[in-house]
């Protein structure tokens, strides 16, 4: 179980994770170790996540959301194929987290009447200014 908060966790069946060789920094190590991790989330098909969550988490997920409906997480910041895998279930748990706030509804509210006439007179002085970058007439 991958516990999201205290009352959302993650099954292990909606998660699988492959590992395959990572590039960058690690010598020898890196042509012979498969340290990179590639987690994916069945977030389309989990029963623990709302429809609003769901729709929230593709939103943030982004290019990571496939057409499927998975989240694919790659990792290969460190050479340690387990510091990888744990980074990458933060990662995870970060996103659904972020997913889990609903955003503040909008109250629309009108303009003051100051701010409006304030913007109209700036407007106008602006055009006047314009105005004056006319042709010079001819002074002869």
């Amino acid at each position: 179980m991958l516990h999201v908060t205290e009352t959302l966790a993650i099954a292990e069946w909606e998660l699988s994770e492959s590992f395959m060789r990572a590039s960058g920094p690690g010598g020898q190590n890196v042509n012979k170790v498969s340290t990179a991790v590639e987690l994916r989330f069945e977030a389309e098909r989990s029963p623990h996540l709302a429809p609003g969550v769901k729709a929230r988490l593709k939103k943030l997920a982004g290019r990571r959301w496939t057409n499927e409906g998975a989240i694919v997480l790659q990792v290969d910041e460190t050479r340690s194929q387990a510091r990888n895998r744990d980074i990458a279930r933060e990662r995870l748990v970060e996103l659904i987290r972020a997913a889990l706030v609903t955003p503040k509804r909008r109250i629309a509210t009108k303009p003051t009447l100051g701010s409006q006439r304030r913007r109209i007179a700036a407007k106008t002085q602006r055009g006047e200014v314009k105005a004056l970058r006319g042709k010079v007439g001819d002074e002869e």
